[in-house]
């Protein structure tokens, strides 16, 4: 059993070293950053390169004329917002990408100005951006598909309605409950299409999509043959706010084109990004040769832990991936103070115990528990500013977009692993070195 956990935990150090390997030293001894899986017969490709922010490597700017002709001058505002939110999710689906999108208005007309991190290709950018938001709905196929199947990936079939068929989304409230739903108007032939589609699919879901990703997939409860529908669901008005925003933005006629489009280079310059990471290293050092110069042993293998949470960390960041900027790094370098907060704590409460005349495994037992409470308080409170500077539900009196995000996310994932580092992964490694069985 020894023997298998050992072989466990060497392949997933073989597994994060190769990951947080540097993108220089995988080109030297063309080791591939990419690995390809399959889930439910869907093949996946995962890319584990290191993704920088404008501020550090630059990107693309393009710039997108807004045809408004078609819009009512009522919607103009909700569709030019639709329109950004639109490019907003195609390129920053989990909110970590970090692109810098502003509307403006030059003379009398519209424009979008969309700042790319990270690509220097800009057909990419523009293959990445397309056209115009595509609302779809689909059913469920013929064919039976195996049980355990998330419910949005066995909506594969294409109903033909889609949001050229819709008047307007709006926001309603349920008489009876209150809670807010989403209402749906279709045009004459969307009329039709929903009263067939509802008819087939009683006690069945319909997905509703936009560009691909799954707004909402309810189930269909009777035929609806007057045209006028409702998604209920336990949404927040926030939520059934923007959810009406996606659905018109599929259906406002708004198309962009390219008007102009150019590289930029990193926002800070190569020498202060150099400087930024030299202050980084040099602190990182001073760290490690505080905790082993006061804490002898102890202090070496909290640095071993501090290391390991450094790999654990990166490989987190390429994972998901997190488009790495100046800010973010700082959030980053600010949990590792968090790290070695914690092996303080528990070292001061083990001496404690041995000064008390305590053996060393004694010790160790209670220092842990004596010093898991406080660590738990203060990593806590952290995680707690950092959910409200990221504002994962998009209130709109916090920040939504940007780098503070970026911020929030890199001290949140480095305040969550140093917490397990701390705990866990230094236990093990006392209990390795003593030889303690703790």
């Amino acid at each position: 059993m020894k023997i298998f956990k050992s072989i466990i935990i060497a392949l997933i150090f073989i597994g994060l070293i190769w990951v947080d390997l540097p993108e220089s030293i995988k080109t030297k001894y063309k080791i591939s950053s990419q690995i390809e899986f399959n889930v439910f017969g869907i093949n996946f490709k995962k890319d584990f390169t290191t993704k920088l922010g404008l501020d550090l490597k630059g990107g693309s700017s393009l710039i997108f004329e807004a045809d408004t002709g078609k819009v009512k001058k009522e919607d103009l505002n909700d569709a030019l917002n639709s329109a950004r939110d639109v490019i907003e999710r195609r390129i920053n689906f989990f909110g970590v990408t970090e692109p810098q999108i502003q509307t403006v208005k030059t003379g009398d007309k519209y424009r979008l100005n969309v700042d790319l991190p990270g690509i220097s290709n800009s057909e990419e950018a523009i293959k990445l951006i397309g056209q115009t938001a595509q609302l779809t709905f689909r059913e469920l196929p013929g064919e039976k598909i195996a049980t355990n199947t998330p419910i949005f990936l066995q909506l594969t079939k294409d109903t033909g309605l889609s949001g050229i068929h819709i008047l307007k989304s709006t926001v309603e409230f349920d008489s009876q409950t209150g809670k807010p739903q989403v209402g749906l108007k279709f045009n004459q032939k969307g009329t039709e299409l929903f009263a067939s589609i509802t008819k087939r699919n009683i006690g069945k879901p319909v997905g509703i999509f936009l560009d691909n990703i799954p707004l909402t997939t309810p189930n269909v409860q009777t035929e609806i043959p007057d045209g006028s529908a409702v998604i209920t669901g336990n949404f927040t008005t926030d939520e059934t706010k923007k959810l009406v925003i996606a659905i018109n933005s599929g259906a406002l006629p708004l198309p962009i084109k390219l008007v102009e489009q150019k590289n930029i280079g990193p926002s800070l310059g190569e020498v202060e990004v150099r400087k930024s990471v030299y202050a980084g290293a040099v602190g990182l050092i001073m760290v490690l040769l505080f905790m082993i110069i006061y804490y002898g042993r102890l202090g070496f293998i909290a640095s071993l832990g501090l290391l390991i949470y450094g790999l654990i960390s990166l490989f987190i960041f390429k994972a998901i991936p997190l488009v790495l900027t100046l800010p973010g790094v700082a959030g980053f370098i600010l949990s590792i103070g968090m790290a070695v907060d914690s092996n303080i704590l528990i070292f001061e409460r083990i001496k404690e115990e041995q000064r008390k005349g305590r053996s060393f495994d004694i010790a160790v037992r209670l220092g842990f528990g004596r010093a898991i409470d406080a660590i738990k308080d203060a990593n806590v409170t952290t995680l707690t500013v950092a959910f409200i500077l990221f504002n994962p539900l998009n209130w709109e009196f916090l920040p939504q977009f940007g780098m503070v995000r970026g911020f929030a996310l890199t001290l949140a994932i480095g305040v969550g692993t140093s917490l397990f580092t701390g705990v866990v992964i230094t236990k093990r490694l006392i209990d390795m070195f003593y030889k303690n069985k703790i």
